[in-house]
């Protein structure tokens, strides 16, 4: 699970908990009906096109607001591949490695559709569409084994095992 592939959905600055999954919808705890309401807020066409492999591209401070887990998974139930941001909320990154879902601290430009090929143990971005690379800080190994068994629970119930 180092290397991903796939379609880019932009988004800006802020982008807070309450906008990726709205209080209103918190009353279950089933990812598949979170995911119908993922980002709904901040752009319509979002949960009617997004498809499994896709990645978010965002701007500044990802994932602000409350410490909601819902979020990270309601976009991981989606089928978001990974979240590209040039910073995130410092308890949106842990909720999200928690669940499983890459979150990569980096800046690359890119249009919405472009493809990114990110590969999470050398540290490389690619926009494969603009023949654009850049460079993050690579993913030490027990980020990887905790994202590749699924969140952190399903990883230490696989090293207890």
């Amino acid at each position: 699970m180092t290397e991903i592939r796939g379609k880019v959905w932009n988004f800006g600055d802020n982008i807070d908990t309450d906008v990726i999954i709205p209080g209103r919808y918190l009353r279950t705890f089933n990812p598949k009906d979170l995911a119908l309401h993922v980002l709904e807020g901040e752009r319509a066409d979002f949960t009617k096109n997004v498809k499994q492999g896709d990645i978010i591209l965002a701007g500044e401070n990802f994932g602000c607001g409350s410490s909601r887990e819902q979020a990270p998974v309601a976009i991981k139930a989606a089928g978001v591949e990974a979240i590209v941001a040039k910073s995130f909320a410092r308890i949106f990154y842990r909720n999200a490695i928690n669940i499983g879902l890459p979150v990569v601290v980096a800046d690359i430009e890119a249009d919405d559709g472009d493809v990114l090929s990110v590969d999470l143990e050398k540290g490389i971005i690619v926009n494969e569409t603009k023949n654009i690379e850049v460079e993050f800080q690579a993913f030490k190994e027990f980020m990887i084994n905790i994202l590749s068994d699924g969140g952190l629970v399903k990883h230490y119930l696989a090293e207890k095992e």
